[in-house]
């Protein structure tokens, strides 16, 4: 990364944590745009800078992490989110996965942990954009082109998220065969656990309702082993 340098973008209140976690990352090769609290971060990203991944705080004075994810979400459905949560706030998790965060860090955590997630996601999307040159497949009566993020039937478009294209390419690749539950996991969110597996079934619902249009789809829940994505002739 020193080489080309990512760009983060990290928000947190704590000016002792912030100024380590800061210190570390800059070491590391990594060039960081930082915000103390939700507005100034808001102001930021509304200046219309960009980042290669984010790394947000739940609980900030002014505006809270969930609505700053929820911003950058509006402007970029790929670049990951990090969320830093209190190691008591099993809600928090749950709902910062569901709106559209990529993985959480609970506090206190390691500067080894953070620096081994950022280095995963990183890798992830420089993988992704590789994927994207991929041509549209057929899905029944859909058009799924990854590469736009886009599900068509017809003349109606469905814009998907990364994570939403990510899944739904995963399961076509694998389509009448039973995909685990922890395979998808550690495939798309970089591990397997609980919060993400709340997270993972979330996308689920997701794409049975965008898929819901043609009857020969179906993605079937294995319960205890995964998912079974299924194209009737």
């Amino acid at each position: 990364m020193a080489d080309n340098k990512a760009h983060l973008f990290y928000v947190e209140d704590d000016e002792s944590l912030s100024y380590v976690t800061r210190d570390n990352l800059e070491l590391n090769g990594y060039e960081v745009t930082y915000a103390e609290d939700g507005q100034k971060a808001l102001d930021i990203l509304r200046s219309g800078q960009k980042f290669d991944l984010c790394i947000l705080d739940v609980m900030l004075p002014e505006v809270d992490g969930f609505t700053l994810a929820q911003e950058i979400r509006k402007r970029d459905e790929q670049v990951p989110i990090i969320f830093l949560t209190a190691k008591s706030m099993k809600q928090d998790k749950i709902q910062g996965l569901t709106i559209g965060a990529d993985d959480y860090i609970t506090k206190p955590f390691s500067i080894e942990e953070l620096l081994l997630k950022i280095d995963i996601f990183l890798r992830r999307t420089k993988y992704a954009n590789i994927l994207r040159g991929n041509k549209p497949a057929t899905i029944g009566n859909y058009t799924f082109d990854y590469k736009n993020l886009s599900l068509a039937f017809g003349e109606q478009a469905e814009t998907l998220t990364q994570k939403e294209a990510d899944l739904l390419k995963l399961l076509h690749e694998n389509r009448n065969q039973v995909v685990k539950r922890s395979f998808i996991l550690e495939t798309i969110w970089g591990k397997d656990d609980y919060f993400l597996g709340r997270s993972l079934d979330v996308f689920i619902s997701r794409l049975r309702k965008y898929l819901v249009q043609d009857e020969r789809i179906k993605i079937e829940n294995i319960h205890g082993v995964g998912f079974k994505f299924r194209v009737d002739d």
